[in-house]
């Protein structure tokens, strides 16, 4: 049995640890397949790759994208995309104009509840020069403004659903993202389906309209489920002929999402399909 972490973040997007020290610390807790899954792009990876090398582990280039079904936040991890595809490369630009485009949306609407952010604070907070724009930079720029005691408190008062900086301008749709991982002959799987907005009844129709668009699998071991939520996933994933991911959406060093946490090992179909060998 291998195992693995298919859903880890770093300062490539709203992460605080470098690929280096993630790819080191899986090594150390005997996670031997990781992959660094960072908000809509995958720039991280060929510093993720060597790092996994040096440490003596394998990765899989990955990424997840926020989607939206109307208001509702839908995260699609692709992996083993071809990322020098046209399709690729379109979606990208797609996303990355979109990121700038919200961010105008957003501050602008911020301004007018007299919360003063200027775009300049937003990229100071952006670590690596090129990645899209998340709005956990602007909450962390909220944030050093006094406007909320940290970065988390600012996006639940301010970004987060029904308040006054939402927004989901140029966000893609579930089914736009599924047809696009498959397009560029990736690995599609439903991130944490247990934190979607929805009933289950409503989950199950999302996983029904996906699955014609290139759905593959459904993270169902994921370090915010409950047993029973990775119970009912993997039954639902069995129902429907999907492959079952897992991941701990690594964030930071600290907190109960570490590395290698919930304990999961890839079924040879998965290993398959991600292209990789033991």
């Amino acid at each position: 049995m291998i195992r693995a972490d298919l859903h880890i973040h770093t300062y490539y997007s709203d992460g605080t640890q470098s690929p280096e020290t993630v790819a080191r610390t899986a090594a150390g807790r005997g996670v031997r397949l990781i992959s660094v899954t960072d908000h809509d792009n995958a720039l991280s990876f060929p510093e993720v790759e060597k790092s996994a090398k040096a440490a003596g582990i394998h990765a899989v280039c990955g990424e997840e994208i926020s989607a939206y079904a109307g208001g509702v936040k839908v995260h699609i991890l692709g992996y083993r995309m071809d990322t020098s595809c046209a399709e690729y490369v379109a979606f990208h630009k797609f996303l990355d104009n979109g990121a700038e485009e919200r961010t105008a949306d957003i501050l602008k609407k911020l301004a007018s509840k007299g919360i003063s952010i200027k775009y300049e604070e937003v990229l100071r907070e952006r670590r690596v020069c090129g990645a899209p724009i998340h709005a956990m930079y602007i909450a962390s720029a909220g944030a050093k403004k006094g406007y909320a005691p940290s970065p988390a408190e600012f996006y639940m008062r301010y970004l987060n659903y029904g308040s006054v900086g939402f927004s989901t301008a140029c966000r893609p749709t579930p089914e736009q993202t599924a047809e696009f991982i498959a397009g560029c002959g990736g690995v599609c799987s439903l991130a944490h389906p247990g934190r979607i907005s929805l009933e289950k009844e409503g989950v199950i129709n999302l996983i029904e309209r996906l699955i014609p668009c290139g759905l593959n699998g459904i993270e169902a071991v994921y370090s915010g489920h409950t047993d029973v939520q990775t119970q009912y996933y993997k039954e639902v994933a069995e129902k429907y002929g999907l492959m079952v991911t897992g991941g701990s959406d690594t964030h930071s060093a600290a907190g109960n999402r570490c590395i290698g946490t919930p304990f999961f090992c890839p079924d040879e179909r998965l290993l398959e399909a991600l292209g990789t060998e033991f």
